[in-house]
This record gives C-alpha cells, sequence and structure tokens, in this order.
C-alpha cells in the first residue's frame, strides 16, 4: 500500500468546522499510499477543526486558496464532514464550483458523514447511489439521489461514507478508487 498512490495529487476541500478525524484519518492513508495532499480552503492561514461538532481540537494549516486552485492541478478530491464546514463550503459560489468541475472531470472525489451536502449544492448527485450521516440523507434524496444505509459506496466516481465509525472502510476505499482514477496532466 506504500506506493499505490505515487504521484497522485490530492485536494482535501475543507473549512471552520471540519470534523478533525474525517480529515486527518483519510489524510494519513492517502499519505501512507504515497499521494501528495493538500489542504484547499475558502480561508487562508489555518481552519478550526471540531471533535463531534462540539469541542474545539486544535487546527490545519491551509495549503492552498480554492480562489486560486483549478481541479486540472490535482488527481482526486476529499471532503471531509463535520455540521459547519460543509455548510460553510456550500455558500460559497468558488467551493461549489470547484467540486461542480471536479465531478465534472471524472475525476474520483470522496465525501464522508456531511461531506455530501456540498455534492448536492453542486448539483452533482442526481441518480447517483450514496451514503451519508442520517441526518443528510433527506436532503440528498431531495437531491436526487438514492440514498442507502452502507459503511462505504461507490457510484463511478464518487465514494461516500457514513461517520467516523466507518473511516477504516473509507480509508481503504478512497486509496483503492484514487489509484485508479484518470490523472490530470
Amino acid at each position: 500500500m506504500a506506493e499505490e498512490l505515487t504521484g497522485v495529487r490530492v485536494a482535501i476541500l475543507a473549512a471552520d468546522g471540519v470534523e478533525r478525524v474525517e480529515l486527518e484519518q483519510p489524510r494519513q492513508a492517502l499519505d501512507d499510499a504515497g499521494a501528495f495532499t493538500a489542504l484547499v480552503s475558502i480561508a487562508t492561514g489555518s481552519i478550526a477543526a471540531r471533535d463531534h461538532d462540539l469541542e474545539d481540537a486544535g487546527s490545519f494549516t491551509v495549503d492552498r486558496d480554492v480562489y486560486d486552485v483549478t481541479p486540472d492541478e490535482f488527481d482526486a478530491l476529499l471532503l471531509p464532514g463535520g455540521t459547519v464546514n460543509p455548510d460553510k463550503l456550500r455558500m460559497d459560489a468558488t467551493a461549489v464550483a470547484f467540486v461542480r468541475d471536479f465531478v465534472d472531470s471524472g475525476k474520483p472525489v470522496a465525501a464522508i458523514c456531511h461531506g455530501p451536502w456540498t455534492l448536492a449544492e453542486a448539483d452533482r448527485v442526481r441518480g447517483r447511489r450514496l451514503t451519508s450521516w442520517p441526518s443528510v440523507r433527506t436532503d440528498l434524496r431531495n437531491a436526487g439521489a438514492e440514498v442507502v444505509d452502507e459503511v462505504v459506496v461507490t457510484d463511478g466516481s464518487l465514494t461516500t461514507s457514513r461517520s467516523p465509525d466507518d473511516l477504516p472502510g473509507f480509508c481503504e476505499r478512497i486509496v483503492q478508487e484514487f489509484a485508479k482514477g484518470p490523472r490530470s496532466s
């Protein structure tokens, strides 16, 4: 597993309120598999992380500003959850456009917990089979998705998962899916 993502560039799109484990554990799995990961955000400097949405969980340094990047610079996209994080992202037109363009590129995109909210805002869940945190499922259904209650679901280039409890399966799957995905030039 140590080399299967060598040369793969992964954007991790997150904002204040990101659930720490949902950014940290997938990023570690990707880094361990040889990927280059970059935290992309609507903020500069750093973003505040949370534990179970309520407790302060430190911060993460932002590597790139979403206003200055394009999907062409990356091979895959990770959307961690936390309730506040995707809510902030879906209110930012540039972040939503970045996600929409990424999905349209056919490159792999993964979202966990509340992360699929941004996919719904980008109008890229219609006709797709997804899972998420239970409270997000109605929004996904209303946006045209087929919603299931499974640990991890892959439908084409989209991989989704339900919660931090599912991180082992999610991390394993995103490494597999990101290894398959088309590469940017």
